[in-house]
């Protein structure tokens, strides 16, 4: 969170609540940050309070906003990519087994979901497939170039962008997905595995929507804001952080979404069991989709 928050600031980003001072610890046994300071920014409230309030009332708000959002999300991708100097943050080329490297670690992610899965009606969809999704996740990693890395946000869903007085978008919390190590959240990754955690959110969203209150969206509503999202944010990202090529950006597009879907599946089952239906969707759209 101090990191990457303290480096957004310092370069002048202007869509995250500054950081204004930190307390840190240095010494034995461990290295520590103790308390941050930032600036307070008045908000309507998060994007996924605001999804679900205007679905009931007016369901064409997150639609019509989330093209911003996705041109705030290249902003802080560019910013984030922007000091070569920067040991920590400079931009890296990949190597050529970065993609294997990625592939066998969320390959092996499936392996251990779904030997686990419990017999539940709710995971019939996808009870047995496991090796039926590893396949899919090979068929998709032959992209080649995937465009520069560099650190990102780690844990990017409608739940961590306010919609400011100003009316528009703060992005927060920048400490990375709970339930993976400090290394693996500090690891610099293609800016396309945030872009995939928002488009994820998209659809618990519409999920949640009909689970929490009843309330069903429009059709294509989730479609909508997918495709305003990515159209904002392509006119914004710096070209080199991506793969080169349409069709390659959506392969590894698709490659974070199963890797979202098959985390969310795993963070679902240990915490939320009434909503394994949302991840296991999305498991199951990847595996009919068109490659």
């Amino acid at each position: 969170e101090l990191e990457v928050l303290r480096f957004l600031t310092y370069r002048d980003f202007p869509h995250v609540a500054a950081l204004e001072g930190y307390i840190s610890y240095e010494g034995r046994p461990l290295e520590a940050t103790l308390a941050i300071l930032q600036r307070f920014v008045p908000s309507y409230g998060d994007a996924w309070e605001r999804a679900l309030e205007t679905l009931g009332t007016d369901p064409g708000w997150l639609p019509a906003h989330a093209g911003r959002l996705g041109q705030v999300t290249g902003k802080m991708h560019n910013t984030l990519g922007s000091d070569p100097t920067d040991p920590h943050f400079a931009p890296e080329e990949p190597s050529t087994e970065s993609l294997a490297l990625l592939s066998a670690s969320i390959d092996e992610e499936i392996e251990q979901v779904f030997a686990a899965l419990p017999d539940t009606p709710a995971l019939e969809p996808v009870a047995g497939r496991g090796e039926e999704v590893r396949d899919r996740l090979r068929t998709l990693t032959h992209i080649g170039q995937v465009g520069r890395i560099i650190r990102h946000h780690g844990d990017y869903h409608l739940g961590q962008a306010l919609w400011t007085k100003e009316e528009d978008w703060l992005i927060l919390d920048f400490e990375g997905e709970p339930a993976r190590s400090l290394s693996e959240r500090r690891r610099k990754r293609s800016a396309l595995r945030d872009v995939a955690g928002m488009l994820r959110s998209f659809a618990y969203a519409a999920s949640a929507s009909v689970i929490q209150r009843g309330v069903h969206p429009p059709e294509r509503w989730e479609e909508e804001c997918r495709s305003e999202f990515l159209a904002g944010y392509l006119s914004e990202v710096e070209p080199a952080l991506l793969p080169y090529g349409e069709q390659a950006v959506r392969r590894l597009l698709m490659i974070f979404e199963l890797e979202k879907a098959v985390y969310e599946l795993r963070y679902e089952l240990a915490n939320r069991p009434d909503w394994v239906s949302i991840p296991v969707a999305g498991i199951l759209r990847m595996l009919e989709a068109d490659q």
